[in-house]
């Protein structure tokens, strides 16, 4: 499946496709419908370098109504996202749930001592926090549980331990972090600094809505210097960080990513036990949980659908990770990578949704290697529409002029994805026009020679990266509001004729 992939990326058609715009027929003069920029205008007057990739189609008929370059593969950033959660919902359906248990190697006696080990076993949910686990500890109390004198052991055995979603990423964005079957506050610690006289005092710790354990597996030491800002070191069984003390200022706080996170969940829950009355050793990971363990307590998470809902409003990259290697597992595709899951994901995109292009290498795009074009992502939209409910779970895009601000009384529901990495943005979803016909529709830019050129140490904000990006937004809303006005006028004069 991956040779095919990279035979097709190399194509000719995908490399040198010819732009084209399609546009309805006339009828009639109506001045606003002449007032509207074409296609090609709207896209070449971006001021876009690279190219783009555009498409929108009826989803009532699947006629493709225009295209400017639509057969292109361009990066879709994390409008793959809205793949991924097609792709978990039709696997797994939108009632599944994540299960975290405690297990115990000996049951409990009659004074409630385990006399063997506790095992945090993790199921693969992503929204687990430190509430989560703060519960999870309650209920081995009430259950109980008053010592357990073996090993606190930490499992997370049910997906692949992938240290990083992609390795073209600064080691210190917490959108890039570690993937585990157990994780824990999306596998991201907080980093807190404040001066101290002439020094700083800093904390590392895995705080929600009610807790703020300090943790030990991640360590931060400041250094005297001015440059790189944040390095990292795989220290074994603990993450070390150092900060550059020229970068601080008075104080601050980021959220850093996890690459150990089954020992970072297990500390956090040795604190939380503790705090419960319960004391545990230091965690210890395994690889295979015991035939003897047996369930003393368990988490539930939230419906799969509204995880996923989640997961498109704030596009998390470890929720759709963990989404699609849980699907490509409950297909019985034995993924040990990112790729391989993705390639699954591809297969099934191919053969239930009739796409004929389509290369992700992973399920959140945050990987810019991923390819789509905008009339593949298009007739995706359309054959999801009915077969799920994609829709409703996709976020609201208000429609605004070339100032941002929004225009009042728009007539129009737009529910889609965005995507954005640097000088890469995308937009795909769906248009729902005043006479109550909908568009599908997906637009794609790069620049992927200016985004190659970034030096690493300024990817987390390249010079220009904004700028292009604004452009791309408008150019979107352009083509949105030019949608609004031309393809509900040409739907309601036919209407008329006939």
């Amino acid at each position: 499946m991956q040779g095919l992939g990279l035979a097709w990326l190399a194509g000719p058609a995908w490399a040198t496709a010819p732009e084209r715009s399609l546009r309805p027929i006339g009828r009639g003069d109506d001045l606003l419908k002449k007032t509207v920029p074409d296609l090609r205008e709207i896209v070449s007057g971006a001021g876009l370098n690279g190219p783009s990739s555009v498409a929108v189609a009826r989803v009532e008929t699947g006629e493709m109504l225009e295209n400017y370059a639509g057969s292109i593969g361009l990066p879709p950033a994390s409008v793959a996202k809205a793949l991924t959660a097609g792709y978990a919902l039709d696997t797994l359906g939108g009632d599944y749930r994540f299960t975290t248990r405690l297990l115990t190697t000996t049951p409990p006696t009659e004074s409630g001592a385990i006399t063997g080990d506790l095992i945090l076993a993790g199921g693969g949910d992503p929204t687990l926090d430190t509430d989560g686990l703060g519960r999870l500890a309650e209920r081995l109390k009430a259950a109980g549980v008053t010592e357990v004198r073996g090993r606190l052991l930490v499992w997370g055995g049910a997906l692949p331990r992938i240290v990083e979603i992609d390795s073209e990423q600064p080691d210190h964005v917490g959108y890039n972090p570690a993937i585990s079957g157990l994780n824990l506050n999306y596998n991201r610690v907080h980093f807190e600094w404040r001066r101290a006289g002439s020094d700083y005092a800093v904390t590392m710790d895995g705080r929600s809505g009610k807790y703020r354990p300090e943790v030990a597996m991640a360590r931060m030491v400041v250094v005297a210097r001015s440059s790189p800002i944040y390095t990292y070191r795989d220290a074994g069984l603990r993450d070390d960080w150092t900060v550059a003390k020229s970068a601080l200022g008075d104080g601050g706080a980021r959220w850093l990513p996890v690459r150990e996170p089954e020992l970072y969940a297990g500390e956090v829950f040795q604190t939380l036990a503790g705090a419960y009355g319960i004391r545990l050793k230091a965690p210890e990971r395994i690889e295979t949980l015991p035939q003897e363990a047996t369930e003393v307590a368990a988490l539930d998470s939230a419906p799969l659908l509204e995880i996923l809902e989640d997961m498109l409003l704030y596009s998390t990259n470890l929720t759709a990770e963990i989404t699609g290697l849980t699907a490509s597992a409950a297909r019985g595709v034995a993924a040990t990578d990112l790729a391989a899951s993705a390639a699954a994901m591809n297969t099934w995109a191919q053969e239930a949704l009739g796409l004929e292009k389509v290369a992700l290498v992973d399920h959140s795009g945050l990987g810019d290697m991923s390819r789509i074009s905008a009339q593949a992502m298009v007739t995706a939209l359309i054959a999801l529409r009915d077969r799920l409910p994609l829709r409703a779970i996709l976020k609201d895009i208000p429609l605004v002029d070339d100032s941002r601000a929004a225009i009042p009384d728009s007539g129009v529901e737009i529910r889609a994805k965005t995507g954005t990495l640097n000088f890469v943005s995308g937009l795909a979803g769906y248009e729902t026009l005043a006479d109550g016909s909908e568009l599908a529709f997906a637009i794609f830019s790069a620049d992927l020679q200016r985004r190659a050129e970034i030096p690493m140490e300024a990817r987390e904000r390249p010079q220009g990266g904004r700028t292009w990006n604004g452009k791309a937004k408008r150019m979107q809303q352009a083509l949105l509001r030019r949608w609004r006005v031309v393809f509900a006028e040409a739907r309601e004069q036919a209407e008329v004729q006939e």
